[in-house]
């Protein structure tokens, strides 16, 4: 059986987890469900102390970020969520219940049920999208801001207005768009960027819980065309023109071999905010950065909030 002492010794130094597969999360996080409404999103908790409030993205769940929730926990109380449509979330059938406004007031609604005001708000991949609206349109609600492998939505919108980098990149989350492109998912096929193996077995069943036809409902409702790049909105699709200056410290962490969401969308970042970035780029790290380079995510997490 592990300690607190080795587990945390193994989520710092670890690149990739290797003896912390022996412990997991699952037998140790609280479980529990705020209300948005008629919709309810599971998360959940570990550790006592400020609030952190962690935000996961497509494919994924809660615990994609196990490894950070063990650090944290030492003198945080963090919350992890399943976003709607996915695991023990609620599953609206209606496309148009995952637009931004919506996901939004899904972290409102945990942080509330939580008992607080305000948290430090970390968010990867469209989690990360959520983040930064959130942050934007409701500064009261965060306290710091913590973003993986996603840009700021004016360099996000930048760079989809040139063809043969961000837009070609993005090609992808077009193609999602598509009528009946959910058909082609399985469970166990969106569980193969796992490299835990014992860890995809929890990633295939959370998966299995999901739908996908909300998964691509995000890229439906959200993702802005280059076309569209130009608009401004906090109800429906990403903001871009007028996004508002956030006055929270921010901390951007970017594995640089991302293919999906380019790092040039970083530059000019500290021109769009009113308070200090961290910016950390790792060489070698793709998308999934909190798991490729789970040792130097977590070095950087302790240190940006110890200070």
């Amino acid at each position: 059986m592990m300690t607190a002492v080795s587990r945390l010794l193994c989520s710092l130094f670890a690149t990739f987890p290797g003896p912390c597969q022996e412990e997991t999360l699952l037998e140790r996080v609280e479980h529990a469900y705020a209300e948005n409404g008629d919709v309810r999103i599971h998360y959940v908790t570990l550790g006592e102390g400020p609030l952190v409030v962690m935000l996961h993205g497509f494919p994924d769940y809660w615990y994609t970020w196990r490894h950070q929730m063990e650090i944290l926990a030492h003198d945080h109380s963090v919350v992890a969520l399943d976003l709607r449509g996915y695991n023990k979330s609620d599953q609206p059938a209606e496309t148009g219940a995952y637009a931004m406004k919506h996901l939004m007031a899904d972290v409102d609604a945990v942080i509330r049920h939580a008992g607080e005001t305000k948290a430090t708000v970390v968010g990867h991949d469209w989690g990360g999208a959520i983040a930064w609206q959130f942050a934007a349109w409701h500064p009261e609600r965060v306290e710091r801001l913590v973003v993986l492998n996603v840009p700021h939505p004016t360099g996000l919108a930048r760079g989809l207005a040139d063809p043969e980098g961000q837009g070609k990149s993005s090609q992808y989350a077009y193609d999602f768009q598509k009528e009946g492109a959910h058909e082609g998912f399985t469970a166990e096929g969106l569980s193969s960027w796992v490299r835990d193996a014992a860890a995809r077995k929890h990633y295939v069943e959370a998966f299995r819980n999901s739908s996908f036809e909300a998964m691509l409902a995000y890229y439906k409702c959200n993702y802005p065309r280059p076309i569209e790049a130009n608009r401004g909105t906090k109800n429906g699709a990403i903001a871009t023109t007028g996004f508002p200056r956030l006055k929270m410290p921010v901390l951007l962490i970017h594995g640089l071999e991302d293919p999906y969401l380019l790092s040039d969308g970083l530059n000019n970042t500290w021109d769009w905010l009113d308070s200090d970035l961290t910016l950390v780029t790792i060489p070698g790290a793709g998308h999934f950065v909190q798991h490729e380079a789970t040792g130097m995510v977590n070095r950087s997490l302790l240190a940006w909030l110890g200070r």
